[in-house]
This record gives structure tokens, C-alpha cells and sequence, in this order.
């Protein structure tokens, strides 16, 4: 991940947060991409009050899964020694508007987004692969970073994963 020039006009910011919960399907992904933190939440906050992925639709039931606004303590709840890493990536105020409407558009809009099943083993064969509103937690933040200017990435976005 590069992210672009900063300058001056740079003067907000987007958080990324790097999640690690237990779980089979978690353990069977942190496997394959051989690191701790295998969920990505995009917030327009640091301590991710306000933030979104996608991911499980409820934390205990892992087989539903799409756009959702992440809900730290239900997450807490159900994974009580769930770790998280925020960083902070630098971005105009206009971009940072940008993708708080993108992210509330598609919050209205949730039940038409997906987590991508079917683009999985493409990531393991490092195959871009795209199914129109399916994605991981980290192609969708690559997809939107990229789209908003705010990052660019050397890999189609369905490649990116929280590594």
C-alpha cells in the first residue's frame, strides 16, 4: 500500500482498523495471509465509533455476511479478547466527505452488498476477480481508498487483504 504525496491541502483524516477475532473462519483466513489481523473496518473516526465493513451482518453468526456499521461492543461481547490496531491515513476534507457519503449510501442500500465467497480462491491464486457488490473486508476499503484518491494500490483491489 503507498499512499500519496501529502501536502498541505492534506488536513483530515480516514482510520483504518486492523481487527483480530477468534473464530474458525477468522483462524483459517489469519492462516492463508500468515498475520494477526485479518478484519479491516474503514472509520471516519479514531476510535472507530463510526465505522464500516464488510463482514458479519451479527458477530456471533459468521455464515451472514455484508456492508454493515461495525458495533465495537457487540463485537466485544461476543469476542471479549478481540484486538484491535487503528492507523490513520492522511486525506483532503473534501475526500474524507466523499467517502462518508459513499459509506452512508451504502449503508441505506446494505442488503445489496456481499461478502465475495467465490472470489476467495482467487485471492489465494493472486487472480483479480470482481462479482458486482460481493467483496472482502479489504477489497471494499481498497476499492473506496482508491476511488476517493486517497490511496493507490500496486494490486487490483480483490487482491488486497489485510496483510
Amino acid at each position: 500500500m503507498q499512499t500519496e504525496s501529502t501536502n498541505s491541502s492534506k488536513n483530515s483524516y480516514i482510520y483504518i482498523g486492523f481487527v483480530d477475532t477468534p473464530g474458525l473462519f477468522a483462524a483459517i483466513i489469519r492462516r492463508v495471509i500468515r498475520q494477526k489481523y485479518v478484519h479491516v473496518v474503514i472509520g471516519l473516526d479514531a476510535r472507530l465509533e463510526e465505522a464500516y465493513s464488510v463482514g458479519r451482518r451479527n458477530p456471533a453468526i459468521p455464515f451472514f455476511a455484508g456492508f454493515e456499521q461495525e458495533k465495537k461492543e457487540q463485537i466485544l461481547k461476543v469476542f471479549p479478547q478481540a484486538d484491535y490496531m487503528v492507523c490513520r491515513i492522511a486525506c483532503t476534507k473534501e475526500q474524507k466527505e466523499s467517502i462518508k457519503e459513499v459509506l452512508h449510501t451504502c449503508m441505506k442500500e446494505r442488503f445489496t452488498y456481499h461478502y465475495t465467497v467465490l472470489g476467495l480462491p482467487f485471492l489465494l491464486w493472486n487472480k483479480p476477480f470482481y462479482e458486482e457488490n460481493h467483496y472482502t473486508c479489504s477489497s471494499y476499503a481498497a476499492r473506496l481508498l482508491e476511488e476517493a484518491g486517497v490511496l493507490q494500490f500496486d494490486k487490483h483491489f480483490s487482491l488486497v487483504t489485510p496483510r
